[in-house]
Order: structure tokens, then sequence, then C-alpha cells
């Protein structure tokens, strides 16, 4: 262990000490104040002689008096089979009253990459029991699959519902119950109101016995921010890699952890990229979402919802549009649909799910599942263009057609995304939900359905009860 008394400089959440050694990238450093309180941090970058130090409490009682020790590791997360059902702060701390935790092996946070050969295709279904997502861009394991919001938005509900709802359909019938399903919930500068609503929900539906809660309040240090997913991810690994768990991850918000990359990064006096963030976030990101996946001869699997706030709701921003590079589709919320109430606002136009023709399974129950989702889209993507000509002739001008897609585009949402909170909806209910829509419609507009699929789902009388009204 080396032990310096060389601060140079204290700027923000950094600390510069000189240094006549060379350093390790990522290592671990203790700093000890002189009123005797110790404070840890990673050495983020080390040249010859100075090393920048990233201290994760904050530096408030850090001077030039105080001592540093660079203890020779990086940063490790101790995992375990145990830590399902607790709650750890950003850095991997128990903050829930429980016992320490006794770990059966420590990990690096970094993680080590997925060789691309190892890597199992993305094609197994994960029901998360809300139709806009099941019913038209399906979550499979081993996807990443973000969630693009807005501030205000409800997207916090939506990752609590597919928190405790999700499960791998296949082993809903095994006699645990499904037990080998396991949520890991990073929350990354959230109010410490939404971190008592993310509680309250997880004890009172009971999902919190098969999670594991990580919480970086907004009032934590932002540098803690950057370690917070690592350690969530790691402990994913774990689970699914060693102990053969499909284990969903949900990370939220990307942008306070984007956010807080910037804050180094102006600590650091780097020169900055688009709109201030730096330049590397790409990769940084990368570093991030490409830890989901499958590994051949693996059982488990590790599944990423990361969910984003779009700064002005816009989506060419550097934080969705880089995250929309790295994942497999998008699932976007829509400010409109949130103001006429509907729960989850989903829109489900601009999402997509890059996975979902391979995902949706094979098999009796689930065999129409992406012509149903085909013809769906084609339907409301027509009644959502037809809304826009009612605005200029109104509904008397358009044709009996025209009216039954309009009248599909409001039913779609009233019926299909509109499902609330707390309704658990398996894929069989979202399909037959999907044909009573569709056969609002003539047969012959139903032209991206099997013919066979029709004669075996169509609702003649759902055809009848829309012509009499």
């Amino acid at each position: 262990m080396k032990e310096y008394q060389t601060i140079s400089e204290i700027s923000g959440p950094l600390v510069f000490a000189e240094v006549d050694e060379p350093i390790g990238y990522d290592e671990i450093v203790e700093i000890e104040t002189p009123e005797g309180e110790t404070k840890r941090g990673q050495v983020l970058e080390s040249s010859e002689g100075v090393v920048a130090i990233q201290v994760f409490e904050g530096t408030t009682g850090i001077d030039k008096n105080a001592s540093v020790r660079f203890l020779g590791e990086t940063m490790k997360m101790p995992v375990t089979e145990d830590l399902l059902g607790r709650v750890l702060d950003g850095s991997g701390q128990p903050i829930d009253g429980g016992p320490d935790i006794v770990p059966d092996e420590r990990h690096d946070i970094v993680g080590a990459a997925i060789n691309p050969y190892s890597r199992e295709y993305p094609e197994e279904f994960i029901q998360t029991g809300v139709s806009a997502v099941d019913g038209m861009n399906t979550l499979v394991r081993g996807q990443k699959l973000p969630i693009f919001s807005g501030s205000g938005l409800p997207h916090n509900d939506l990752a609590l519902q597919v928190a405790r709802q999700a499960t791998v359909p296949e082993e809903a019938d095994d006699e645990d119950g499904g037990s080998e399903f396991a949520v890991i919930f990073g929350a990354m500068g959230i109010t410490a109101e939404e971190a008592n609503e993310f509680m309250d929900d997880f004890e009172r539906t009971g999902a919190l016995e098969r999670s594991v809660v990580f919480m970086n309040l907004a009032d934590d240090p932002a540098v803690e921010r950057t370690v917070t997913p690592r350690m969530a991810l790691t402990t994913a690994e774990y689970l699914a890699f060693e102990k053969d768990y499909h284990v969903l991850v949900i990370l939220t918000d990307m942008t306070n952890y984007c956010e807080a990359l910037r804050e180094i990064g102006a600590a650091r006096e780097e020169v900055p990229g688009r709109r201030g963030y730096p330049g590397y976030m790409y990769t940084d990101l990368a570093q991030l979402y490409e830890r989901a996946g499958r590994i051949k001869g693996r059982e488990g699997s590790v599944t990423q919802i990361p969910i984003l706030t779009m700064p002005g709701d816009d989506d060419t921003h550097p934080i969705p549009d880089l995250t929309g590079y790295i994942t497999e589709g998008q699932i976007m919320m829509d400010r409109d649909l949130n103001s006429q109430g509907v729960q989850p606002p989903v829109n489900v136009l601009p999402s997509l799910s890059r996975l979902m023709d391979d995902g949706i399974g094979e098999g009796l129950t689930r065999e129409d599942h992406a012509d149903v989702s085909d013809q769906m889209y084609a339907a409301y993507a027509e009644g959502e263009d037809l809304r826009d000509l009612v605005n200029i002739v109104g509904r008397e001008a358009l044709s009996d057609l025209d009216n039954k897609y309009l009248d599909f585009a409001d039913r779609f949402e009233d019926e299909f995304v509109d499902q609330g909170y707390d309704t658990n909806r398996t894929i069989e209910e979202t399909l037959e939900i999907g044909w009573d829509l569709l056969s609002m419609l003539p047969k012959d507009e139903l032209n991206r359905v099997d013919e066979e699929l029709i004669e075996a789902h169509y609702r003649e009388e759902e055809t009848e009860e829309v012509a009499a009204d």
C-alpha cells in the first residue's frame, strides 16, 4: 500500500495528487482527512508524476494535508445469491438495515466483455404484462430495449410495473413458480420522494424478494452515479452466468448518469463534445449497454431496460441519439397520450423492438403474434393520419372505411394501450384484444394477416356491432 501527502489541487469531485511511481488506472484510493474521516475514490487519470482521483463521497473536508493511500486493486462488487431482497446505495453498501453482505466472490465492476463468438442470439420471449410492449415491441431475453421518456412523464410507473410483472413464460409453470427470474434495479440521481415510491411499491407487491435495488439519490455525489450501473450489471452477470438466473436490469435515469459524466469532464477541463458532453460518451454508454446478452452454454441471461428522460423531449439530443445507435430499439413515452390519461402513455408508432420477429416464440398460442402486430401498426398509423385530415374537413367528409380506421385508432388507445399500471396481461390476452380490434375492419383490409388466421380468429359480430352503431 502506497501512501502520500502530496495533494496539489482539489477541483469539484476531483483530487489531484503528485506521485513518484506509476499508478494504475481505475485503482481504488482511500483519502484520510486531517479530522480522521476516510473517503473512497478511484483513479480517473494517471500520468507521469500526477494522478486525478474521483472521490465517491465528495471532496468536502479534504485539504492538502490529507493522506492518500493507493490500494493496488480496482473496485470490486461483493456478489452472492443472498443479495436478492437487499437494498444498497449507489456504491454497493447495504442501506436497508439488514446484515452485512458475506460475499461468495468479489467481481471487478468493469466486467469482462462477452466474446462475440460466444454470444447466443436473443430470441426468447419475456412477458412484461404490458400490451404495448408484449404485443407491439416485444422484449427478448438478452436484449437491451430502452424507454425514451420526458420530464414529468410516468416512466417510473412503467418501470415498476415491468419490474413486478416480468416473467419468462416457460419458467412460470415450474414448481418454484418462476423463481429463476430476478430483477436488478439501479436508480441514479433520483429524488428521495421517488426513492420512497420505488421502495413502497417493491415492498407492497413482494417484488423485492426477487430483486436487488441500488439507490443513488439526487443529493448523493455525482461521481457515485458513474459507479452505480456498473455495480448493478456486475451483480446481474453473477446471477445470470454463474447462478443461471434470467435477470432483467432496469437503469433509471441514464440522463442523470450522462450529466455526471459531463460534470466530471468539466472538472477535468476536457474538450467538450456535442452540447458539452464528453466526446467518449458513446464508448462509455456502449460499455454499459453491451453487457446485456446471452452466452452459449449458459442458462442465464442479462436483459436491460435503460430509462432516459430526453431533455426538451428532443430525440436528437446526444443521450437518446447515442443510446439509439447502441441498443436494439426503443419504447417511446408520449406527452399527448399522457395528457389524455392513457396509462402507460406508450406511443407504439415511433417505438421499435428490432429483435421482436425472432423473439415472439412459436406454437399455436403465439403463431399469430407477428401478423396481428403488423396489421395493428398499419391500421393505427392510418387512423393517426386520418385524424389530421378530420381537423380540416370533418368526419362527415370521410368514407365509411375511413371512419372505421378512426374508430380503430380511438379503441386501440383506450383498450389496448390504456390498461393501467396494475393490470398484468398474458400474451394470449393481449392478442385476444388485438383480434377484437382488428375485427372492426373489413376482412379484405387485413392484408398483413394470413388467411387461415383470419378464418380462425376474426369476430364477425364485431363488424356487425360497428355497422349497427
